[in-house]
């Protein structure tokens, strides 16, 4: 008989290309890491997993990272307390599902394999945590997406379905040199009202450590009635930017927390008149507030469609930062309920009024509702500029007048399911 070609019997014996190693299970993983160079490509089969725990740490590079993903995307599904903590640096993980998180989930994905060991620079990309069906109330608090470390992406993801208690994506900062995340291109899907604190969709970082610089990007992201709470995106450091991103009947409001310099560009909010729907909501200090488009917010109070909050003095960390130095900047808001409120105190402890705003080139179309909700006296505030169209200021404003207009266009679209969330998910 005459010998098989060498291509040939690779082929048949189920070989790879260099580089790629073909995991039998998931429980292969973490030998399979260890030994993983640069370029590595781990590629789990497709199947459905109960109850896995998947744990590996590698080490890649800017231009060969270590790659784990599916062998068919999306058909690689992990369910029940399946999760997946990874650490190292500049890693790959694309194509997995994790479907119905079990009510003793405390985590799903984790980027750090232990409390000193996080990961840096690594991707996570078309990728999918979803939850069909509603847990008992008891379930335990759950953190879908936990980010540690550096300089980590969170791309084209798809977040849907949560209604256990616990924050959807979380961004926990350990000192300055870490955080710099960015989160883009991701569909959170909806989530119901939780009824108490931790339904936040995505938080960047905490109390504790509000006053650091943490330089995260949120862009490009759709946000699709995500209703668990009052904060669907809560600012809680410094330095970040939250741009071009949709949010899409959410009972809630972007809220600026804690921290200071954050920038909210060109976002658009479309609340449909729904009760609940909010804007923006501004606590602390030096943030830019621009480009964005508000239009039939049917939220009050903290959900209005810019909220200026009153703050504390001497405030612990978890308390009201007062609002200082904010510019609010060509903004489009359009029948709104309440466009703004001015000077909201959560409670009687909140007495030091927003200062130093600055109100310019903004177009307000609300005109069968008063132009604001003027709780508290500001100072230092100057209008510079603005198109105001209202039924009435709303409180006494002297210098302030209004305008009757014509209602502008609107020409920024939103973004959809159908160009957010994993690639594969979108072809089906």
């Amino acid at each position: 008989m005459r010998p098989l070609p060498l291509l040939f019997l690779f082929v048949m014996s189920g070989g790879s290309p260099a580089g790629e190693i073909l995991l039998q299970a998931p429980s292969d993983l973490q030998s399979a890491a260890k030994n993983a160079q640069p370029g590595d490509v781990l590629i789990l089969p497709e199947g459905v997993f109960h109850d896995t725990p998947l744990a590996f740490h590698a080490e890649g590079t800017a231009e060969k990272p270590v790659v784990l993903k599916s062998a068919n995307p999306g058909q690689t599904v992990f369910t029940g307390n399946s999760h997946l903590s990874f650490s190292g640096r500049f890693l790959r993980i694309e194509g997995l599902v994790f479907r119905n998180p079990g009510p003793d989930s405390e985590k799903v994905i984790e980027f750090r394999t232990d409390s000193r060991t996080p990961a840096s620079h690594c991707l996570l990309v078309d990728c999918l945590i979803q939850a069909e069906t509603d847990l008992p109330e008891k379930a335990r608090e759950s953190k879908w997406c936990s980010l540690y470390g550096t300089g980590n992406v969170v791309e084209r993801c798809g977040f849907l379905g949560k209604t256990s208690p616990g924050t959807t994506l979380v961004v926990w900062l350990a000192g300055e040199g870490t955080g710099l995340h960015t989160i883009r291109g991701c569909y959170f899907g909806p989530r119901p009202k939780l009824g108490k604190n931790g339904g936040e969709t995505i938080r960047l970082g905490d109390s504790a450590t509000s006053g650091q610089n943490a330089g995260c990007l949120v862009s490009g992201n759709l946000f699709d009635r995500c209703n668990g709470e009052a904060e669907i995106i809560s600012n809680k450091s410094c330095g970040n930017r939250i741009l071009g991103n949709t949010f899409w009947d959410c009972e809630g409001a972007l809220t600026l927390r804690h921290g200071h310099r954050a920038e909210v560009r060109g976002n658009l909010f479309q609340g449909h008149d729904l009760p609940r729907t909010g804007g923006i909501r501004i606590i602390g200090e030096d943030h830019l507030v621009t480009q964005n488009t508000l239009l039939h917010l049917g939220g009050e109070g903290t959900r209005s469609a810019l909220t200026f909050m009153n703050g504390i003095p001497n405030t612990p960390s978890n308390g009201y930062q007062q609002v200082k130095r904010v510019l609010v900047e060509n903004n489009l808001i359009i029948a709104c309920k309440v466009p703004l409120t001015i000077g909201m105190a959560h409670d009687k402890s909140c007495t030091l009024p927003p200062t130093g705003v600055i109100l310019r080139g903004n177009v307000i179309h609300c005109p069968d509702v008063p132009l604001m909700a003027l709780l508290s006296t500001p100072q230092n505030w100057t209008w510079e500029n603005n198109t105001l169209t209202a039924g009435s200021l709303g409180g006494e404003w002297p210098g302030l007048n209004l305008s009757q207009n014509p209602a502008p266009m609107v020409n920024q679209q939103p973004l959809s399911p159908q160009s957010t969330g994993p690639l594969w998910r979108r072809r089906n």
